[in-house]
């Protein structure tokens, strides 16, 4: 199975930003949805966020739970988000977060495929431009290989 799916991909066009914890709850709550995670895996993203920002660059924050939060995870998972209006995280503007649980640290490779996206700017617009979540999963869809 996939570690992002369609259904994981949320976008909101709303003017008005969640603040980073409404955020963070919304991530867990897909992964959660997803079959991924249980409900514990929300306050390991908070733990997490406590002892360092999840912050990436270039608009991007990928909230995670502690390594404590292992037995909150039943599967690996991915979920995208983006929002029309910049998140303040910790003084830096978050338009894309993108939450994730990995079981057997596959985690990392996933995380590599998305820094890579992210490092590229053209990419990053690509995301902020995209019409629906099809194009978005088009554009992240080498996390899934």
């Amino acid at each position: 199975m996939p570690v992002l799916q369609e259904s994981q991909i949320r976008i909101h066009t709303e003017d008005t930003a969640p603040t980073k914890s409404e955020a963070m709850k919304e991530a867990a709550e897909i992964l959660e949805a997803a079959g991924a995670v249980t409900a514990d895996y929300y306050p390991a993203m908070l733990e997490r966020e406590k002892s360092v920002s999840t912050y990436m660059g270039n608009f991007l924050a990928i909230p995670h739970g502690t390594n404590d939060a292992k037995d909150a995870i039943k599967s690996s998972a991915l979920l995208f988000i983006r929002y029309a209006t910049p998140i303040d995280w910790d003084g830096n503007p978050v338009r894309f977060v993108v939450g994730i649980a990995g079981v057997n640290n596959e985690h990392l490779d996933i995380l590599s495929k998305i820094a890579i996206v992210f490092s590229d700017e053209d990419e990053v617009q690509k995301l902020t431009d995209a019409p629906d979540t099809a194009a978005i999963l088009s554009i992240l869809g080498e996390v899934n290989e």
